[in-house]
C-alpha cells in the first residue's frame, strides 16, 4: 500500500494529461491547407480576368479574341478542378471536422457553385461565338455570290456593247447611259485622240533612229514640199502620216470596216463608246478578238506600220504575220498602238451618236490658213503682214463641224519664221 502522498501525486498526474479517442492524422498540415486555399483564391482571380477577357473580345466582335478568351477560360476551370481533386485525395472527410475544416468546405463549396457559374456562361458565349460565325458564313457567301454576278454582267454589258452584231434595247435598262452626250464630251475625246497621235509617234521615231534610219528622207517623204522653222518640227511629219492613215474612212458608219453580218445599229454607237471607255483595249480584245474593235486595230495597224519599217524595227515579220492571222500580241509596242487606235475608235464612235452626226473635214497641203477653221501646231510664229497668208504645209489632227460649231483641225505652216 502506497503512502497516501504519493497516492495523492499520482492521480493528479493522471488527471492533467488528455485521452484521445483516435490517433492524430499526419495529413492535416495547417501550412499546406493554407496554401491550397491560397492557390485557390489564385486561381479564382485568374479565372475572373479571363472572363472579362472573355467579356472584352465580344464588343467589338472579334472572333479571334473570343477564342483566346476562351481558351484561357477553360485553362484556368481545369487549373480548379485539379486543385479540387488534390484536395479530396489528400484531405478524406474527417470523422468529425473541426470548425476550421467547416469553413474550408463552405468556401470549397462556394467556389464550386461560382465554377458552374462561369462554365454556364462559358458554354453561353460558345453558341453565341458559333451564331456569329454562321452569321459571317453566310454574309461571306452572299459576298462572294453577288461578285460574281457583277462580274458576269460588267462581262455581258461589254461584249454586248462591242460585238460584231450590235443588239437593240434601251441604253437606260443597260446602264450605259452614264454621261451626257454634249459637244463638251466630244471635244474631249479630239484633245484626247490629238494626244495619242502624239503619243504614239515618239516610240515610232525612237524606234526609227534605233534601226538607223535618215528622219529627215522619212519626214521629207511624208510631204516633201515643207520648209520647217527647226528641224525638230519633222516630228510633225510623223504625226501627219499617223493622222491620215488613222483617220482614213472616218465619215463612213462601217470605218471602213467589212465584216461579215454586219448590223449598223445607229443607237449602238454610244452604247460602244461607254463600254470601251474605261476598259483597257488589251483585256477587251482578249475577251473579244474578234469583234469589231479587234478587226479596227489589225487593219489601221498593217497601214500605218509598213512593212519595212516593222522588218527594220525587230527583224523579222513575225508580230505583223500574228496580227494579220487574227491575233493581237502583248509586245509593248502594239501595246501603244492600242491606246491610240482606242482613241480614234472611241471618237468615231461619239461622232456617230449624235444627231445630226458630227462631220469631219481634212486640210489639203498648200492651202491658205485660215483662223477660222484651223489651229497651228506652233504657237510662237512670227506672222509678217506684208507677205502673202501662210500655207499649210501639214494636217497634225483633221478638224470637225459639231451642230454649228466648229473644231479647228491642226496643221503645222510652211516657210514660217519662228521666234525665239
Amino acid at each position: 500500500m502506497l503512502p497516501t502522498g504519493v497516492r495523492d501525486n499520482q492521480l493528479r498526474e493522471s488527471n492533467s494529461q488528455k485521452v484521445h479517442p483516435q490517433p492524430m492524422e499526419e495529413n492535416q498540415n495547417p501550412e499546406a491547407v493554407e496554401s491550397l486555399v491560397s492557390k485557390i483564391f489564385t486561381n479564382v482571380s485568374s479565372l475572373k480576368s479571363a472572363y472579362i477577357q472573355l467579356q472584352s473580345a465580344h464588343t467589338p466582335y472579334d472572333p479571334d479574341k473570343i477564342q483566346a478568351a476562351d481558351r484561357l477560360v477553360i485553362s484556368e476551370l481545369k487549373n480548379l478542378s485539379e486543385l479540387k481533386h488534390f484536395y479530396r485525395e489528400n484531405n478524406p472527410k474527417p470523422v468529425c471536422a473541426s470548425p476550421q475544416d467547416s469553413r474550408l468546405a463552405a468556401e470549397i463549396q462556394e467556389q464550386q457553385s461560382l465554377l458552374k457559374t462561369y462554365e454556364v456562361m462559358v458554354k453561353k458565349f460558345q453558341s453565341e461565338i458559333h451564331n456569329k460565325d454562321s452569321e459571317i458564313g453566310q454574309l461571306q457567301q452572299q459576298i462572294e455570290e453577288a461578285n460574281q454576278k457583277r462580274v458576269k454582267l460588267e462581262k455581258n454589258i461589254k461584249l454586248r456593247g462591242l460585238s460584231t452584231k450590235e443588239s437593240e434595247g434601251s441604253g437606260d435598262e443597260n446602264g450605259f447611259f452614264q454621261v451626257d452626250l454634249t459637244p463638251d464630251l466630244f471635244t474631249a475625246a479630239v484633245e484626247a485622240a490629238s494626244k495619242a497621235i502624239h503619243d504614239f509617234s515618239k516610240p515610232l521615231i525612237n524606234m526609227m533612229k534605233a534601226a538607223g534610219w535618215d528622219l529627215d528622207a522619212a519626214a521629207d517623204s511624208i510631204e516633201p514640199d515643207v520648209v520647217y522653222a527647226k528641224r525638230a518640227h519633222k516630228k510633225f511629219a510623223f504625226e501627219s502620216h499617223i493622222c491620215q492613215r488613222m483617220f482614213s474612212g472616218f465619215q463612213q458608219e462601217s470605218f471602213s470596216i467589212k465584216l461579215d453580218n454586219l448590223i449598223i445599229n445607229k443607237e449602238s454607237f454610244f452604247h460602244q463608246f461607254l463600254a470601251l471607255r474605261e476598259m483597257d483595249p488589251l483585256d477587251m480584245l482578249g475577251q473579244n478578238p474578234d469583234s469589231i474593235f479587234g478587226t479596227f486595230c489589225r487593219s489601221k495597224y498593217l497601214v500605218v506600220v509598213h512593212p519595212k519599217m516593222e522588218a527594220s524595227f525587230f527583224g523579222n515579220l513575225d508580230q505583223r504575220n500574228y496580227i494579220m492571222g487574227g491575233g493581237h500580241p502583248r509586245t509593248p509596242f502594239y501595246q501603244a498602238f492600242l491606246k491610240l487606235a482606242k482613241s480614234i475608235w472611241l471618237l468615231h464612235r461619239l461622232a456617230f451618236s449624235f444627231d445630226p452626226i458630227v462631220k469631219v473635214f481634212q486640210v489639203q497641203s498648200g492651202s491658205e490658213f485660215s483662223e477660222v477653221y484651223m489651229e497651228s501646231v506652233v504657237k510662237n510664229l512670227i506672222m509678217d503682214e506684208n507677205d502673202q497668208k501662210p500655207k499649210v504645209g501639214l494636217m497634225v489632227m483633221p478638224g470637225f463641224w459639231i451642230g454649228g460649231s466648229v473644231i479647228q483641225s491642226r496643221v503645222y505652216l510652211s516657210g514660217m519664221k519662228v521666234a525665239e
